[in-house]
């Protein structure tokens, strides 16, 4: 049985219960597999030889199994320092990319799913390269893993908003979220992790069924059905009106504030009319509302200038929810929301 885990396995992913199953496994006490949960997740060492309360015999056992499931390949900051993406392989070599975010008091990642997407809106860059895999729940935290240790500043946020659909691999992102919110390791709090999704109806009727204690964010893009159709292929599947009715619901089950994201397009869906038509989608759902401007790919669609958005802006004046413009960062190193594609000839490889 030992046997069939050598070189099958990572041990990030692993839940303290399987942490303490392996330790039973290779004929250790079972509170052994609690302090290798300790010093994978809370003090984030990944040197056997570092772990220094665990036997000598457990640790040259362990030795047989891998640590980490991803491999930094390269990474681009941007000049001022405050955005990073960073392409990490997996076991199998695809390659997925995540980012690191500082503004003021918060650190926040971006944190990928998939390698590549199946929902293929057309103005997304990840769209481009199809659905290849699935990331396990070891894959997507070790992201995080990474990504803290090269930080100078504690990670304060988590938005699961990178390459993928998060609930098209649902039981794989939720089981990376709770490992970052098991109080007995990295104990980030619910309300700091943030699950997005284009709009995939049952998964969302899902979650909320699951009582999942994370923040939902739920991608518009359109404000009425036909144009949302245009740019994002799911609203065959999952109508815009289906969209909003279990928008509404989740509120009400859960009592929590829903986030809408809205990326704004020049001539698509940026007029006073769409903001009009987006107050009255919304407005009797207990929610906030972030306005994206395009980050621009290769590809026909453009940012809206500033004055349109501004213009655009001013319509939510007296809107009966919060209004907020979300700026991207690192949009001149491709690391904007909807620019993530895995292209290694576009990275700087740092030593």
């Amino acid at each position: 049985m030992y046997d069939n885990l050598k070189n099958s396995t990572f041990l990030i992913g692993k839940t303290l219960e399987e942490l303490e199953e392996l330790a039973i496994l290779l004929n250790h006490k079972k509170f052994r597999g609690k302090q290798l949960f300790n010093w994978l997740y809370v003090q984030q060492v990944d040197n056997y030889e570092n772990m220094s309360n665990l036997p000598v015999d457990f640790r040259n056992k362990l030795k047989n199994l891998s640590i980490h499931p991803l491999k930094l390949v390269q990474q681009k900051i941007t000049d001022s320092k405050q955005t990073g993406k960073f392409l990490f392989s997996l076991n199998n070599g695809n390659l997925v990319e995540s980012v690191l975010m500082h503004e003021g008091s918060r650190t926040t990642v971006c944190l990928s799913t998939q390698v590549g997407c199946a929902v293929d809106c057309d103005f997304c860059a990840t769209a481009k390269m199809g659905f290849i895999q699935n990331l396990t729940s070891g894959e997507i935290i070790d992201q995080f893993l990474h990504l803290q240790k090269m930080s100078d500043n504690k990670i304060t946020n988590v938005v699961f908003m990178g390459m993928g659909e998060p609930f098209l691999n649902y039981k794989n992102t939720l089981e990376a979220a709770h490992l970052l919110h098991d109080s007995r390791g990295i104990n980030m709090g619910a309300w700091r992790i943030t699950i997005s999704t284009a709009g995939i109806v049952r998964k969302i009727n899902q979650y909320a069924k699951d009582k999942e204690p994370f923040k939902l964010a739920v991608s518009l893009n359109g404000s009425n059905n036909n144009q949302r159709l245009k740019i994002m292929p799911i609203t065959n599947a999952c109508t815009l009106d289906e969209l909003i009715e279990v928008s509404k619901a989740y509120t009400l089950k859960t009592r929590k504030r829903i986030t809408f994201e809205y990326v704004m397009l020049k001539n698509i869906n940026d007029s006073m009319q769409d903001a009009k038509n987006l107050i009255s989608l919304i407005k009797s759902i207990k929610c906030k509302l972030n306005l994206i401007p395009y980050n621009e790919i290769d590809g026909p669609y453009r940012r809206p200038d500033d004055q349109t958005i501004m213009i655009f802006l001013k319509v939510f004046k007296n809107a009966p929810f919060p209004v907020t413009v979300r700026w991207s960062k690192g949009q001149d190193i491709d690391a904007g929301c909807g620019q993530l594609i895995t292209k290694e000839s576009k990275y700087n490889e740092k030593n």
